[in-house]
């Protein structure tokens, strides 16, 4: 979808009376230009509409847009904040006393927002005369979204109410601990995909206005990235082969490719957040450079590096990257000598801080609106024309997602998809569910494929034991997916935020970790005025 619009369904308002006579019939008059829940759930194109509106959540702050990355790619041991936002700044290490905190208590509104819209659709749609097929495939994108939404909810929060039905005064959903979310998203997830031979939701759509809804392959990699988080390795992997037997997924031959809005929905995305540039056929191609213009994906200002000696208008530079992440991409060329092309692809860095024997590309020059007509986007090195405006080099930023390929600076509406899922992890995750049931030779090859488009080469199964591998996989994890909002979930999945122990270990890559309170820090604290206005116990520690 390039375009999704908020749809309103509410009960019409009363008339207000303005006048003083008598006609009282003045008070019963309806508004009829809104929809009303009556009135609005009747035809195909009414389910149509509300589940686009489903959609229109995930783009929201709260979620995609903006505060979900800060929320994974923030707290991890790869991300780091020093903003002068002080909320911000304190969310990131472990130390937030604003439970209202506009980060996260928008997350959490944002995800239930979008629950709610999915519960009207589920409520509404089997009543409508229409397509069964159709119908089966709108009943089916809503439970995907209602499970992505609390797949994220418990992931961040832990607890929350299990709301199931369309949200009326009298509702009072109870609150499910998280044993009770995961159980939602999984059953949700199962209802998305079907049984028998004709699944709810196709394997691709044919209509261009139809992209980036929900297939079969994205409900079936979201179950199993489900069971990957509970530990059920063996269901996991039943539901990743399916996706790679599929077909339907390739690597791209470009790595950069996945995170570029020219080359967005390609071969390897499996679930995208769709964006968008509203002025992006206008002048240098950029939208609005305000906040709160429409659909523009927010993270590329948010993360992009600080003004470049005051003459671009560059980012906020309110999260980093963890100079770790450097060494990691730098511990083992290519196989041709090169360094990791993954490297430049993810991060801007001063290659004189970081020693190796690995050579460095040619110098790129990067968010230079006078760059000669022969720039290249796919060749990547680090700055000059930065060097000599004394850009700070003793510091790491993400370039992941920056728009620095194709424009001179950063705004808030850039026209980049966010990759929810993408073919690459799926690879690796398939990998993991393998080992983890001693299938390590099974898993080498699967961890090849994504190791051969970066060019290093090949793993030996034989070289691996089961622990040995598992080290591995998590090292081909940082260097191919870091900045992409899923190492958190790995660190949950590997148990390092459980147990002191864990903690100790990331705080040799991260200094944050060092406010971390095992049992508490985990998961964020609900909003307060969520707790207070219906009753909600608070998370633990909080």
């Amino acid at each position: 979808m390039k375009s999704t619009k908020t749809l309103l369904l509410a009960v019409a308002a009363t008339g207000t009376l303005l006048t003083t006579g008598c006609e009282k019939n003045l008070l019963d008059q309806s508004n009829p230009n809104l929809a009303t829940t009556v009135t609005f759930w009747q035809t195909s194109d009414d389910a149509v509409r509300a589940s686009t509106a489903c959609y229109a959540g995930l783009q929201s702050i709260g979620m995609y847009r903006r505060w979900f990355s800060f929320l994974y790619d923030g707290r991890g041991d790869d991300g780091w904040s020093q903003s002068p936002y002080t909320a911000l700044r304190d969310m990131t290490n472990f130390v937030q006393t604003d439970y209202n905190f506009e980060a996260t208590a928008s997350a959490y509104r944002d995800c239930y927002r979008t629950v709610d819209r999915c519960n009207q659709v589920l409520a509404n749609v089997p009543a409508i005369q229409m397509d069964a097929a159709l119908k089966s495939r709108i009943l089916g994108e809503a439970y995907f979204l209602r499970a992505l939404s609390y797949f994220n909810l418990v992931s961040l929060f832990g607890s929350g109410p299990l709301s199931t039905q369309p949200a009326v005064l009298s509702y009072r959903p109870a609150q499910g601990k998280e044993a009770d979310l995961w159980a939602l998203v999984i059953s949700d997830l199962q209802a998305a995909i079907g049984t028998g031979t004709a699944p709810n939701l196709p394997a691709s759509y044919p209509s261009g206005s139809d992209r980036g809804r929900a297939t079969v392959g994205a409900a079936r990699t979201l179950l199993g990235k489900a069971y990957m988080q509970n530990k059920r390795w063996a269901e996991a992997q039943a539901q990743f082969a399916l996706v790679i037997g599929s077909g339907t997924y390739t690597l791209t031959n470009s790595y950069t490719d996945n995170f570029r809005h020219n080359t967005k929905n390609n071969s390897e995305g499996i679930f995208e957040v769709q964006f968008l540039d509203n002025n992006i056929g206008g002048p240098d191609g950029q939208g609005g450079v305000d906040a709160t213009t429409s659909q523009g994906f927010q993270r590329p200002k948010f993360f992009g590096p600080p003004q470049n000696g005051g003459t671009a208008n560059l980012g906020f530079t309110d999260c980093e990257v963890r100079p770790w992440v450097v060494s990691e991409l730098l511990q083992e060329g290519t196989a041709a000598g090169q360094r990791d092309p993954r490297l430049a692809a993810t991060v801007f860095y001063n290659y004189r801080t970081f020693a190796s024997a690995l050579p460095q590309s040619a110098d790129t020059l990067v968010y230079d609106q006078s760059r000669p007509a022969s720039f290249q986007p796919g060749t990547y090195g680090f700055l000059n024309r930065y060097r000599r405006n004394n850009f700070n080099l003793g510091r790491t930023y993400w370039r992941k997602y920056q728009s620095d390929y194709y424009r001179g600076d950063e705004n808030f509406d850039s026209p980049n998809d966010f990759r929810v899922m993408r073919y690459a992890d799926v690879l690796l995750l398939q990998a993991e569910a393998l080992n983890e049931q001693g299938q390590s030779a099974a898993a080498v090859p699967l961890i090849n494929l994504v190791r051969q488009r970066a060019g290093l080469a090949p793993l030996t199964a034989g070289d691996f034991s089961q622990a040995t591998l598992r080290t591995q996989l998590r090292h081909e994890r940082v260097t191919e997916l870091t900045g992409e909002g899923l190492h958190w979930f790995d660190l949950q999945r590997y148990g390092l935020l459980d147990n002191q122990a864990g903690i100790d270990q990331l705080k040799q890559h991260d200094a944050q970790f060092n406010n971390f309170v095992v049992g508490k820090s985990r998961v964020l604290p609900l909003p307060q005025q969520d707790v207070d206005l219906i009753g909600l116990t608070q998370n633990q520690g909080y």
